[in-house]
């Protein structure tokens, strides 16, 4: 398809399941759709859970504890999702990655998450794979650590503009001393403010459908800042519930040059049918911190929702990993 590829811009897809990748996932990589995937404890939850597909191996590996049921189904997946994309990283080193999530429960364990971080990427032995940490204060030291020792980090559950800059130094300074093509990407979440915040917006005669956009391309400024190409945001949560948008609409709004939109494949699909074919106009960061003015003015105190969606995140991961382990022991 070649769209985008003069502003360094890709879709990835953000789905993971065992008969999907070996099915359609093929396909909207050849046919140049997407060109890079990602995972979560709630995909793997809804994945593994809601397909037969793992039975077979499921089965076998009942005689081990529960977490080294999940990494060896989640390992599978991700090894041959890494195969797949391999290809693409060749072409391009920006591109071909996938995802893998630390334990969420060590989100305040930076010695923890490093740990497990060194120990899924050697095991999985593949130079396209990201680990995905969380942006806690514990996440910056392991991925500036983790970075730092070549490893590619995929910065998640990011809502603030601090949390995003806190992510780009730590990569930056870490790839800075990898001395390898080291990659980064800054994952923003942006639907989760519109769903949390529209109704009091409108009760306030305030635009709806506006906040997530807005709060994702003052991220981007923060991420930009550094000037590191080896950084890109990723804006992520950018499927839309229920009628009142375009199935498409957070990705139409922010197609932005060195950056990537990670959506589910429903909304890949419907951008493909529908959606916005050529770059978006970028709001300024005065822009930005005008509309954020005006929240203020209008009593809406931006550090109140950050401080939300960040705990209702980690709490929604930590909740999918425990149901999932809860399930994996006949």
């Amino acid at each position: 398809m070649g769209l985008f590829e003069d502003i360094n811009y890709s879709i990835w897809c953000d789905f993971i399941e065992r008969d999907f990748l070996e099915n359609r996932f093929q396909e909207i990589i050849n046919d140049g759709t997407i060109k890079g995937a990602t995972s979560n404890p709630a995909i793997f939850e809804a994945s593994i859970t809601g397909s037969v597909a793992y039975k077979q191996q499921l089965d076998m590996l009942q005689a081990n504890d529960q977490k080294r049921i999940y990494e060896e189904l989640a390992l599978t997946d991700i090894k041959r999702a890494a195969t797949l994309l391999e290809p693409l990283h060749k072409i391009d080193s920006n591109d071909g990655f996938i995802s893998i999530e630390v334990d969420p429960m060590l989100c305040d364990d930076a010695a923890g998450t490093i740990e497990e971080g060194l120990r899924i990427y050697k095991s999985l032995n593949a130079d396209n794979v990201m680990i995905k940490i969380p942006a806690t204060n514990a996440g910056y030291i392991a991925m500036r650590e983790l970075s730092s020792r070549g490893i590619h980090i995929n910065a998640t559950l990011i809502f603030s503009p601090e949390q995003a800059k806190k992510c780009a130094m730590a990569l930056d300074e870490g790839i800075k001393d990898s001395n390898k093509d080291t990659k980064g990407v800054v994952s923003i979440f942006v639907s989760r403010f519109d769903r949390l915040m529209d109704t009091t917006l409108g009760s306030k005669m305030l635009q709806t459908s506006k906040l997530g956009i807005v709060n994702a391309t003052k991220c981007y400024h923060e991420v930009n800042k550094l000037g590191n190409a080896n950084i890109r945001t990723l804006f992520a949560s950018t499927g839309v519930k229920g009628n009142e948008l375009s199935p498409s609409y957070y990705v139409d709004n922010l197609i932005y040059p060195n950056s990537i939109n990670t959506a589910p494949l429903g909304t890949i699909e419907d951008w493909l049918r529908d959606g916005k074919k050529d770059q978006s106009s970028i709001m300024s960061e005065d822009e930005c911190n005008k509309y954020f003015t005006l929240l203020d003015q209008n009593g809406i105190s931006m550090n109140e929702v950050y401080e939300k969606l960040l705990t209702d995140g980690l709490e929604a991961f930590k909740v999918s990993f425990k149901e999932l382990l809860s399930k994996l022991k006949h």
